[in-house]
């Protein structure tokens, strides 16, 4: 017995028909999102590659442009098949290819299934990747004269004033690095002397920050230097003046707005996944009932359509018999390639 069997007529099979085709062109506009959002990602990865670890992360935007150009490519096909399927003739053409057409759209939900839980996934990559970029970033701020360093500053710097933070974790990470080159490092001085001659590892290190911490919001001009110090500046208590600089750290900004993105695709995908399933159980419904008509040459005639010819556990054990004929016919034709003795 058919798996959830439907009764149709003529006016019912141009509805199906109509709205399938409808659905399909909705999934290429979803498929077309998809691609540029998988686009836009992986030019928001590049702006700022150098302060990540690696380049595992351009696996997601990779696969969202990938599963975006399949979506639009299956679903126009699965368009053109509903709008040919009330001309007899087109659809003669057509039915060969939609038993394998159905199977491919299968796999492909299979796909952005696994797209989809890579967007959720990922982001713990993401974090990990940002956390180590960043301190390599902050270490290797100064370096602007070395090949391969030496836009670090200014990456470094847009990235503070776009998303308003400081540091790695917080703004005290500036004050384990030396973050201001030799060549504007006055050795003549003693204080520079003093700094450097106390430091283990001959570092000139205070208790400052750059530029780009500085909050513009503050209602008194931004103090870069001596943060902790209190008696360096008038009226100035360092456990109070928060609005002095960001203090929050660009590892919790920047992977607020990536897992952002990365949970937004992803319900994305799932909504295509979603809108995938529709579009094949209508396609069979239709295709089953076009296949089943008493008189083709009568279209005013009924039919049946279904999802499955028989019920889901005769499929399933139709399925499990075929997979092992297949695996002894294959150890049969193994076993028939040794030589005899």
């Amino acid at each position: 017995m058919a798996f959830m069997p439907v009764k149709f007529n003529l006016q019912k099979r141009v509805k199906l028909a109509q709205g399938l085709w409808t659905l399909y062109w909705v999934s290429v506009i979803v498929g077309i999102l998809v691609f540029s959002l998988g686009i836009f990602f992986k030019i928001e990865l590049r702006k700022r590659s150098e302060m990540m670890d690696n380049g595992e992360s351009h696996a997601v935007p990779n696969l969202l442009i990938l599963v975006g150009a399949l979506a639009c490519g299956v679903n126009a096909f699965g368009g053109k098949v509903c709008h040919d399927s009330l001309d007899p003739i087109k659809f003669s053409r057509w039915r060969p290819t939609l038993r394998p057409f159905l199977l491919s759209c299968c796999v492909f939900v299979l796909l952005l299934l696994l797209v989809a839980l890579l967007c959720f996934l990922m982001q713990v990559d993401v974090y990990l990747t940002l956390a180590t970029g960043l301190k390599n970033s902050i270490r290797f701020y100064k370096d602007t004269d070395t090949p391969g360093r030496c836009f670090m500053k200014r990456t470094m710097d847009m990235t503070q004033i776009e998303f308003r933070c400081c540091g790695n974790n917080n703004f005290r990470d500036w004050f384990e690095v030396q973050w201001i080159s030799n060549r504007y490092l006055d050795m003549s001085s003693e204080d520079v002397k003093d700094r450097v001659l106390s430091n283990v590892e001959g570092k000139f290190l205070m208790d400052s920050v750059p530029f780009s911490c500085c909050n513009p919001g503050s209602p008194r001009p931004c103090l870069q230097h001596h943060l902790t110090n209190n008696s360096a500046h008038y009226d100035y208590d360092h456990r109070t003046e928060e609005l002095n600089i960001w203090t929050r750290g660009c590892r919790e900004a920047l992977f607020s707005y990536y897992s952002s993105i990365m949970s937004s695709i992803g319900t994305l995908v799932l909504l295509t996944a979603v809108l995938e399933v529709v579009d094949m159980a209508g396609l069979k419904y239709l295709s089953t009932a076009l296949e089943t008509m008493d008189d083709p040459e009568n279209p005013e005639c009924e039919s049946e359509g279904w999802l499955l010819e028989k019920g889901v556990k005769e499929t399933l054990s139709d399925m499990m018999s075929k997979m092992k004929t297949l695996g002894k016919t294959n150890q049969v034709e193994e076993g028939g390639d040794t030589p005899e003795a």
